[in-house]
């Protein structure tokens, strides 16, 4: 280090590091060469152990409900893991195009197996969490990052699935179709479970890798199961299944955003907090009307 150069270091827990970071914030980084990095920490030797003060204890007294210490990892450290799964890469879009067309080959012979195999290589939890992230920070360029993101592989993934649905003889009836061109309640629980799922991997800094299987599963198979139909010329059945995945999308980000508003998940300044908590809530009641309007619409249309 310099003479005029002071490195601190603070080892905390997870769940601590964004109260000490937003501390942090407002004192030191508004100042000219001053920089916070976070690093991961697997262990330490000896072990730190936690040694309750009992004088502190006894006059603090219970701490206001905005300063409790959040059981998940800190706002910035949330954020990087979130905005590395947004950016839209040539290895995304592989992998979308990938996971489609084994998922078009499951679908089209009626394979459980291989439609769960392309729900393992699908990337789409990436981008509808940094969306939900996005809304509810009130992050513009992180939403219309994740956006981008999320269009550009919704795209590939379908004009895929039609030029492989024109291909191949699709074959409306199987089972494992045919259950993707309806719209059901337990499909509505299904997307709210894996958008709550997602979000709470994310926070709580475990592997997301199985929670996004559960995302595919509801965003995925209706979505080239569309593509197939209206590829194999049957458009009614694809406007179907295109309806289930849009049902899908919105139950995923409204859960995923109702999630991290609930874990108290918000900017610094005061300013930002009050435009964010607007977003949120107006995102939150929009979601809520499209989908109302959307099951309504779907639900007109079987009857007739």
């Amino acid at each position: 280090m310099a003479d005029d150069e002071v490195l601190v270091r603070i080892l905390l827990d997870a769940e601590q590091s964004e109260t000490v970071l937003d501390l942090l914030e407002k004192r030191y980084t508004d100042e000219t060469g001053n920089r916070v990095v976070v690093l991961p920490v697997e262990a330490t030797m000896p072990r730190v152990e936690a040694e309750p003060d009992p004088e502190a204890a006894a006059t603090a007294g219970p701490s206001p409900p905005d300063e409790k210490t959040p059981e998940r990892i800190g706002r910035e450290e949330l954020y990087e893991d979130i905005k590395n799964g947004a950016q839209l890469t040539r290895t995304y879009l592989a992998m979308v195009a990938l996971s489609t067309v084994v998922a078009a080959i499951g679908l089209n012979h009626n394979s459980v197996a291989v439609i769960i195999g392309a729900m393992v290589i699908a990337p789409l939890l990436g981008p509808n969490v940094a969306v939900s992230l996005g809304i509810t920070l009130g992050d513009l360029q992180l939403l219309r990052q994740a956006l981008v993101t999320a269009l550009a592989g919704v795209a590939a993934a379908l004009v895929m699935s039609v030029l492989i649905g024109m291909l191949l003889n699709v074959d409306s009836t199987l089972a494992e179709l045919a259950s993707r061109t309806r719209v059901y309640p337990g499909d509505i629980v299904l997307a709210l479970a894996s958008g709550c799922a997602g979000a709470l991997a994310f926070t709580t800094g475990v592997s997301a890798a199985l929670i996004g299987v559960m995302v595919a599963v509801a965003l995925l198979p209706p979505l080239v199961a569309s593509g197939l139909l209206l590829g194999g010329g049957d458009p009614t059945l694809a406007m179907g299944a295109f309806s289930l995945f849009l049902v899908n999308l919105i139950c995923v980000n409204l859960a995923g955003v109702t999630t991290f508003w609930v874990q108290g998940i918000k900017p610094t300044k005061w300013l930002e907090k009050d435009l964010a908590a607007k977003a949120t809530r107006i995102a939150i009641a929009l979601s809520v009307v499209l989908l109302a309007v959307l099951v309504s619409i779907v639900v007109l249309v079987r009857e007739w």
